[in-house]
Parts: C-alpha cells; sequence; structure tokens
C-alpha cells in the first residue's frame, strides 16, 4: 500500500499534465490518506462537536478507519444529513452552519486532499482563496507590486455563494477530468444529503454543504471555469494593445521638464 505523499503526488502529476483522473474510486481504500486526513482535522476546534449523532473525534482507531474502508468498498458508507445552526452575524442577521459527523468530515478530508491535490495545479494564478500558502495577503501582494498606477478597483461579491451553486453544473464540470463513475456518485449523493435543523429533515437541492470541509474546493473547481472567462475572452476582448494609451498632459510635463534640464545645462557651460 504506497503511503499518502506518493498517491497525492502521482494525482498531482496528472493535474499538471491535464491528464483525466480515472480509476480514483480505489485510492479511498488506503488507510494511509485516512491517517493523514486525521492528522489534518483532529485539532479543529470542531472535532469534538456532534452533529445529528452523538460520534467525535473521541475514540478514533485503526478499526474504525478499517470499518469505514470496508463500507466505502461495497459502497454501503451513506452520508448523514449534517446538524445545521445559525450563527450570529455582525449585522444582526444569522448565517447557517453545518455540522457533519465524525465519519463524515474524515472521508470529505481525504476527498478533499484528492481534489486538491488534482485540481490547484490546473487553477488560476489569479486566484487565491482556499489555497495552499494563498489568502488575502498573497491577493494584497500581487495587487502592491502590479496594479501600481491603478486609481480604482471594482469590488464583488458572490452572495451566498456555497448555497446557490447549481449541483448539476458542478457535476458536469467534475466529469470532464474526472472518469470514474463511483467517486462521481459519492460526490454527488454527499451534495443531496439534506440537513438537519430542529431535528426536522431538510433536502438540499442546490449548493455545497455550508460546513462542509469539501465545500471550498468544490467552489474553487466551480468558479475556475469564471476565471478562465475572464482571462480568456473579457481581457482579450477589452484590453487593445500591449502598452497603455499616451496621456498628453504627462507627455507635456515630461518634455517640459526635459527642456528645462537641457537649459539649465547649456545656462551652466556659458558660465564656465
Amino acid at each position: 500500500m504506497r503511503n499518502a505523499e506518493t498517491v497525492l503526488s502521482v494525482i498531482r502529476d496528472r493535474g499538471n499534465r491535464g491528464l483525466p483522473l480515472d480509476d480514483v474510486y480505489r485510492q479511498l481504500f488506503n488507510p494511509n490518506l485516512y491517517l493523514l486526513a486525521y492528522s489534518r482535522i483532529y485539532k479543529n476546534n470542531g472535532a469534538m462537536t456532534q452533529g445529528v449523532t452523538s460520534e467525535t473525534v473521541d475514540g478514533m482507531s485503526i478499526k474504525k478507519i478499517e470499518k469505514l474502508i470496508e463500507d466505502i468498498r461495497y459502497e454501503r458508507f451513506r452520508w448523514t444529513p449534517v446538524r445545521r445552526i445559525n450563527i450570529p452575524k455582525k449585522n444582526g442577521k444569522t448565517r447557517p452552519l453545518g455540522i457533519p459527523t465524525w465519519n463524515d468530515k474524515l472521508v470529505q478530508e481525504v476527498i478533499r486532499l484528492i481534489l486538491e491535490a488534482y485540481y490547484d495545479p490546473q487553477f488560476s494564478n489569479n486566484s487565491h482563496g482556499f489555497r495552499q500558502e494563498r489568502g488575502c495577503h498573497t491577493a494584497l501582494t500581487v495587487i502592491d507590486r502590479t496594479w501600481q498606477g491603478t486609481k480604482w478597483f471594482i469590488e464583488g461579491d458572490i452572495r451566498g455563494c456555497f448555497d446557490n451553486i447549481d449541483q448539476k453544473i458542478l457535476m458536469s464540470i467534475l466529469r470532464e477530468k474526472i472518469q470514474d463513475n463511483r467517486f462521481l456518485r459519492l460526490i454527488e449523493t454527499l451534495l443531496t444529503a439534506g440537513y438537519c435543523e430542529q431535528w426536522r429533515y431538510h433536502s438540499t437541492l442546490s449548493g455545497t454543504p455550508q460546513g462542509s470541509i469539501v465545500s471550498p474546493i468544490l467552489a474553487n473547481i466551480y468558479l475556475d471555469k469564471l476565471d478562465n472567462f475572464v482571462e480568456q475572452t473579457v481581457i482579450p476582448e477589452y484590453t487593445r494593445g500591449k502598452c497603455r494609451a499616451e496621456n498628453r498632459e504627462y507627455s507635456r510635463l515630461v518634455k517640459l521638464a526635459w527642456y528645462s534640464c537641457g537649459a539649465t545645462k547649456r545656462a551652466r557651460m556659458q558660465i564656465k
């Protein structure tokens, strides 16, 4: 059984070369991926928070991982609806947050590791959200070093982004490069697992689960289409030429400064 880093490096290499990802469901049988996933999430504050069951990270063992892998191998694994609570926001409104069960969190982290290894090398270099070694500060650094002459920026916000992702479009995007129906079906059933609020079940017909470990990477995969459209269609269409248009007033001042400097030098030569 190959170690987790070897598996992810092979998947990452396929992503770098733009090759399709096939036979990936079989990687979910590798216990080393679950041990890596466990090392990533067991320290989180939510690891001891209960979902719709009383199960938490407490009492985790190799036997539980083996049982989980067996259920996945024979496709007996079923996602549990998340427990939804509403978190107060500064503006007085609330934000819904889903709390999965511990088993679901562990499997989601394994899926996230696989998706991130494959898709991250293919994302736009201008994308900074929910990516390793990237974030607000790297985005601001690029702005500071690249857009020094910019006078204004347009700030956009996608309202309820995770809630409004079209599941059919998302699955069609995943099918473009992932050629493993069992793996795709596992993600699709996650999207439609639903949630429980006040112990009442609600179905999820759109969006990705709030609070889900895989929601950020799925959102990045979904929005990568927008990045490509802007970079390959919008910018070439609305950006003409290889340099900025000449500012006549600026050019006039530059020429005036050059003339004044030349006149000063000539005057000094005459004095000597």
